[in-house]
């Protein structure tokens, strides 16, 4: 099977953190950010937490007001940070170009093959393009107004209710070879609570074997890892769109190397058919 972009590869904002001293963690950014490459998409979360850090270190307070209004003044102070560090440690030789999408670009044809054409020049032109969603401009009130109006024409319509689907959707537009979805955990888990309960594989002998799998592996997934997360659910939901046109799914931890996760030396949870 042919396929466009090598990878399609996504971050969650809690593996971005460090929790012990409330910052980036640099290292860990360093060292991905190392192993990027012309035909790697990088869907990035973090900018609303990084942006209420930073706030936080310059004022010693968190933002007062309403929960939108919020999220909305620290994602666009902790957009420019993302990307000033993504910049600083990805190799000087590639370029690196900032992507924010909404819900529109895979919702409307004519934005849709916009975004599709963009990403796809990205690797000819020895360029990384860095994905986020553009949390600073789209409200959850006008969202959800225009999806609803969406549904109301019986389309199938992208949410993008987080990086997670996201990144599912830009492996889908642009017909990525694997998809990696980067967490704080190794994988998907039969109990959260044992690590030794990691489900390292779900496959089948043929891609409609595989959905019905995923879905029975939905059961063992319970909560999220922050308020306003979705989880390891919403995660393997969101990935079937991708497995659908036969991209391989990993979901791993971002303490492993890129190169370790892809070769199969770190563990994770690997997602395809047989």
């Amino acid at each position: 099977m042919a396929f466009d972009i090598e990878l399609v590869g996504k971050i969650g904002s809690m593996a971005l953190i460090d929790k012990a001293s409330n910052i980036l963690d640099y290292t860990l950014i360093a060292r991905l950010s190392g192993e990027l490459k012309p035909g790697y998409i990088w869907v990035t979360s973090g900018a609303a937490e990084t942006g209420r850090l930073d706030y936080i270190h310059r004022n010693g307070v968190e933002l007062e007001g309403s929960q939108e209004e919020v999220k909305t003044d620290y994602a666009a102070q902790g957009q420019s940070i993302l990307m000033a560090t993504y910049r600083q440690y990805i190799d000087p030789k590639y370029s690196v170009r900032q992507v924010l999408v909404e819900h529109q670009h895979f919702n409307e044809d004519e934005k849709r093959e916009h975004l599709k054409a963009l990403l796809l020049r990205c690797p000819k032109q020895n360029a990384i393009p860095i994905i986020n969603y553009n949390d600073c401009v789209s409200t959850e009130e006008s969202r959800k107004f225009e999806i609803q109006s969406l549904k109301a024409d019986n389309k199938k319509v992208v949410e993008c209710v987080d990086n997670d689907e996201t990144a599912a959707q830009i492996a889908c537009l642009v017909k990525a070879k694997t998809l990696l979805i980067l967490t704080s955990a190794d994988g998907i888990y039969r109990d959260p609570a044992d690590s030794k309960t990691l489900i390292e594989e779900i496959s089948g002998k043929d891609i409609y074997e595989v959905l019905d799998n995923i879905t029975e592996c939905e059961n063992f997934c319970h909560g999220a890892s922050r308020a306003g997360a979705n989880g390891a659910k919403a995660k393997l939901e969101y990935v079937k769109d991708a497995v659908k046109i036969g991209t391989n799914v990993i979901i791993a931890s971002a303490k492993h190397s890129l190169k370790d996760i892809l070769s199969g030396k770190a563990k994770a949870t690997r997602i395809g058919v047989r």
